[in-house]
């Protein structure tokens, strides 16, 4: 019995044995396969690497001064960056946005109806202002034009047709609350306070000086009435930061006009000298439609400018506490409650036959709730709420100035309103430049930098943009005919202010910025390398392509057969 047990024992260990061995040689077949594949991966890898690089614009670095043609091939680069991956990003949310609107309104969203011309506007313009900027200028200059285009074009003209009064007048008023409430996030209540005597001029005096100049110029040669002459120099004597602050930070970022402090003073005085010009407007559009006597149109210019002051108060005090510091989403809901009492005075004070209240409620009221949240403990509160309205602006900047542009019908334009209205503008700019030259005096600026203070105090856009219609849709409001004849001219004459003076003065900044400004050297930090990336990349590609031991890779089966 014993020797047939250890014949057993012995026929069983043999046969284990075997079995390892069978494993032992399949798994190293195994072994071995997959150290193979891994190499033909890591060599595949490093073939579509390769060819990867030439599109790649982590090896495709910039020059330091590019052209055109090298700034379009950077562009285009892989993975989307800057403007083009922004640019898709809004094609595909919009895409997205067309489909519902199409499941909700169906045959408005397609071709024929309003929500297909807004966004077909929309996307023109977009493309429009990105082609325009690629020629360093504005890019607002180019969606004007695509409006007007889409306008006056036999073959697209139905797209300016179809789009519905109504909606492209509240699509314009809502713009100009997210301007205003920029502007007054803006304001920083400490920088005024450092605002010399010189500055406060060079806010006030080309601004007013112009506005009266070209109230008198539109009543003798156009035949404007004072208030809507008023109407029109308020409406023009805006500068626009969207024009002037770029080109100012273009020149600073090259170290020019810095000792002195050149861009900050122009940059902080374009927002006062918005200020004036909106509320100065707002008041005279409210006496132009005042339906009471004499005494009530004197008492309700001043009326709606307290109205307006004291509900940017009252709500920016609100604002204050509410939501409280503790609550969750203080961000949202604080943009909520800016925009909720915004659009409130904006479309309120209309409603009540206050309409200059309304623009100055807004910029007070952003004004008072920056002024709490940058005391915050965070510092980050107004910082967070700086950033969407700046993104709620870049959605609305291409649909204010495609709308603008649209409005403008060329066949309906008379002839002697372009020439005089060129004419009054000419006229108005004479003496804003002088009137800007001397408002500087008594600074430390040598000659030349007095010199190039009026010529960057003269691109006119954003403003002119947004208050230009305004009078001409309160015309059709009320039914005026004589009125609806006044609002067309000064809505003309707004767009030609934007089409001649917005590319003329970003240019005049940017050649005579380097030749009448003094340069502070400042360090350049030296971009990476195109050889560091390729080194770095082909580095990270070695340790991949070392091949682990097999023990930790496959399990061995020792123990097993063991």
């Amino acid at each position: 019995m014993s020797s047939t047990k250890q014949e057993e024992n012995v026929t069983a260990s043999a046969i284990h044995i075997e079995d390892c061995t069978d494993n032992i040689e399949k798994n190293g077949v195994e072994i071995t396969y997959e150290r193979d594949r891994h190499h033909k991966c890591l060599a595949v890898r490093q073939t579509c690497h390769s060819c990867w690089i030439p599109v790649r614009s982590k090896y495709n670095s910039l020059p330091e001064n590019p052209s055109q043609l090298q700034r379009l091939k950077y562009a285009l680069l892989c993975p989307p960056h800057g403007k083009v991956a922004h640019y898709i990003q809004l094609v595909i949310l919009f895409c997205v946005a067309w489909a519902t609107l199409i499941s909700l309104t169906q045959d408005e969203a397609l071709p024929g109806g309003h929500f297909f011309s807004l966004l077909v506007l929309f996307f023109s313009a977009v493309i429009g202002g990105y082609i325009v900027s690629l020629f360093r200028l504005p890019p607002l200059l180019g969606m004007l034009i695509i409006g007007c285009l889409l306008k006056n074009i036999p073959i697209v003209k139905m797209i300016g047709d179809n789009l519905n009064q109504q909606w492209s007048s509240v699509l314009r008023q809502v713009a100009l609350t997210v301007i205003l409430i920029r502007a007054g996030l803006g304001l920083d209540p400490k920088a005024l306070r450092k605002l010399s005597w010189a500055v406060l001029r060079l806010a006030f005096s080309p601004c007013l000086a112009e506005c009266i100049i070209e109230a008198i110029a539109a009543h003798f040669l156009l035949g404007l009435p004072w208030i809507w002459g008023l109407m029109l120099g308020f409406v023009l004597a805006a500068v626009s930061p969207a024009v002037v602050v770029p080109s100012l930070l273009s020149l600073a970022d090259r170290g020019y006009g810095v000792d002195k402090g050149i861009p900050t003073l122009v940059i902080a005085a374009a927002s006062v000298d918005d200020v004036i010009a909106i509320t100065g407007f707002g008041v005279m559009l409210g006496i132009a439609f005042s339906t009471g006597g004499l005494a009530w149109s004197i008492v309700k210019g001043p009326l709606e400018a307290v109205c307006g002051v004291f509900y940017g108060i009252i709500v920016g005090l609100i604002i204050w506490y509410l939501p409280s510091k503790d609550s969750g989403h203080v961000t949202f809901y604080r943009i909520l409650l800016l925009f909720g009492f915004g659009f409130t005075a904006t479309f309120g004070s209309d409603l009540i036959t206050l309409p200059g209240a309304g623009p100055l409620g807004c910029l007070t009221m952003a004004f008072m709730a920056a002024f709490k949240w940058r005391k915050d403990a965070d510092g980050n509160g107004e910082n967070a709420v700086s950033d969407i309205v700046a993104v709620m602006w870049m959605i609305m900047q291409p649909l204010l100035f495609g709308l603008i542009g649209s409005a403008v019908d060329v066949s309906t334009v008379d002839g002697s309103t372009v020439g005089l209205g060129l004419a009054t503008l000419f006229i108005s700019l004479v003496f804003r430049l002088i009137v800007s030259f001397l408002a500087v005096f008594g600074t430390p600026l040598n000659l030349k930098e007095k010199l190039f203070i009026p010529f960057a105090w003269m691109p006119k856009a954003t403003v002119q943009a947004a208050i230009g219609a305004l009078a001409y849709d309160k015309a059709i409001e009320f039914k005026r005919s004589d009125e609806i004849v006044y609002g067309r001219q000064i809505l003309t004459i707004a767009v030609l202010s934007i089409l001649v003076t917005a590319p003329i003065g970003a240019a005049i900044i940017s050649i005579l910025g380097p030749r009448l400004l003094h340069k502070t050297e400042t360090k350049v930090t030296e971009p990476l390398r195109l050889e560091e990336s390729v080194d770095e990349e082909r580095g990270f590609l070695l340790k991949e392509r070392e091949v682990k031991d097999e023990t930790s890779h496959f399990p061995s089966h020792e123990k097993e057969c063991n």
